[in-house]
């Protein structure tokens, strides 16, 4: 375990949230994909600590060498109740300190936020779990019903070897559990001058795709048709400028009619994509879930400036509606041409959940008495999230990760972005209504 601080040693000038938050984003769980990532050995060392410190007996998974997963069971005051999953995952994308104005693994704090790579996604989560339990087993010694806490490693490249690895080898930590809270919900946004909670209820399909293009390798000067570059560039062009159509839901169907009444409009009047947008910077996630999306995120052609490859490679990022698959693929495919090959790398299954029941009564309750008057609105998230892995043991999952934010503040924007930052007040909110759910529910 490299030279951090320990549960005992939280700096006391911060917030122990944010404390915990910046520890976890000084270690550098990157995950590249495609198998190459920095590994979340010494992150899940960090959250087991704290995790026995609090007198629970952590299990720890790990799939490949330094691939490791945190998962502890925290027995409930009343055990006949099912169990509730609280999860977040310890790895993050990428960060290319040339484009930031901070060392994104530095955990700085300033300008009353943590800056960072994770601060948002998720080791904000990951830390207010921690806080939260703590502030729960220390108040009335359990939570309300069995925890299930895990920490997962990989969810950025699909959750392969983390939440589908420990759901696949080892289904038993998670018995008896029947619903599930993580990212990507419970923030707040800001419609004119009120604010509003979504609480993320669906998230759409996953499907990543490599499309190869092949063709005759040449010297740079001749004349060439048969170029694998330029089937591909012109197959990702086909594939990445299409404009796919509304789809609706009834997870999308419930989310625009909210919105709709939370802004008093008519949805009947105002399009799905007019209401969408008309939620400012919350429309980032909201307007993406009204429609498939493909888009290229990585090409990879040649080796030398006067050298016509004879392959050409491109990856392509697909979510859809859940039931859509196979449709979607079909039409990429026709968009992709005869001379591209469409290879099917990775593909999860999309979710929807009713935005009704127990949790979610106790969700708006518990928002209700930190933000009276705040309205909980459902929503169905463009991403995805290991609540993927978890729907194969019949587990329901939610997003909820609460955060009350500054309404000028674009939070989609944080999501892999560069700069990416959390408030220090959103962390310690997000603390007390979290330990509020975990005490009550």
């Amino acid at each position: 375990m490299t030279d951090v601080q320990r549960p005992a040693d939280v700096d006391t000038e911060l917030e122990a949230t944010a404390a915990i938050a910046r520890d976890l984003i000084r270690f550098d769980t990157t995950n590249h994909g495609e198998g190459r990532s920095n590994g979340e050995a010494d992150a899940a060392e960090y959250v087991e600590a704290h995790l026995r410190d609090l007198g629970l007996e952590p299990q720890l998974f790990e799939s490949e060498p330094g691939r490791v997963s945190v998962v502890a069971r925290v027995p409930g005051r009343d055990r006949d109740k099912p169990g509730l999953v609280v999860h977040g995952h310890l790895d993050v994308v990428p960060a290319d300190p040339a484009n930031w104005s901070v060392d994104p693994f530095g955990g700085v704090v300033q300008d009353g936020a943590l800056w960072g790579r994770g601060a948002v996604d998720m080791k904000d989560m990951d830390a207010m779990m921690l806080t939260a339990l703590r502030d729960v087993i220390e108040r009335q010694g359990a939570p309300e019903r069995d925890l299930v806490i895990g920490f997962f490693a990989d969810e950025e490249a699909g959750g392969v070897l983390g939440a589908h690895h420990v759901v696949a080898e080892h289904p038993e930590v998670f018995a008896g559990a029947t619903e599930a809270i993580s990212e990507v919900g419970g923030y707040s946004i800001t419609l004119g001058d009120r604010r509003a909670y979504l609480l993320q209820t669906g998230e759409k399909a996953l499907i990543w795709i490599k499309l190869v293009a092949r063709g005759t390798a040449a010297h740079g000067s001749h004349v060439m048709r048969d170029n694998a570059v330029t089937k591909l560039a012109a197959a990702v062009a086909r594939i990445g400028s299409r404009e796919w159509p509304v789809r609706m839901s009834d997870t999308t169907d419930a989310m625009v009619r909210e919105v709709a009444r939370f802004l008093g409009v008519d949805p009947t009047r105002t399009g799905p994509d007019e209401v969408a947008l008309a939620t400012g910077s919350a429309s980032r996630f909201i307007h993406a879930a009204l429609h498939t999306t493909t888009n290229p995120t990585l090409l990879h052609a040649g080796y030398k400036h006067n050298v016509i490859p004879d392959t050409a490679e491109a990856l392509v990022d697909i979510r859809c509606l859940p039931g859509d698959e196979e449709q979607v693929l079909a039409e990429v495919r026709e968009l992709a041409g005869d001379d591209v090959e469409v290879l099917t790398t990775h593909r999860d299954v999309g979710l929807e959940t009713a935005f009704s029941g127990p949790l979610v009564d106790t969700v708006r309750a518990v928002l209700d008495r930190h933000d009276p008057g705040a309205p909980v609105l459902p929503y169905l998230l463009s991403g995805g999230t290991d609540n993927k892995a978890l729907s194969t043991l019949g587990i329901a999952g939610y997003g909820f990760v609460p955060l009350q934010l500054p309404g000028d503040m674009d939070f989609p924007a944080m999501f892999h972005g560069v700069d990416e930052r959390v408030p220090l007040a959103s962390l310690a909110f997000g603390r007390r209504v979290l330990a509020d759910l975990l005490a009550t529910y």
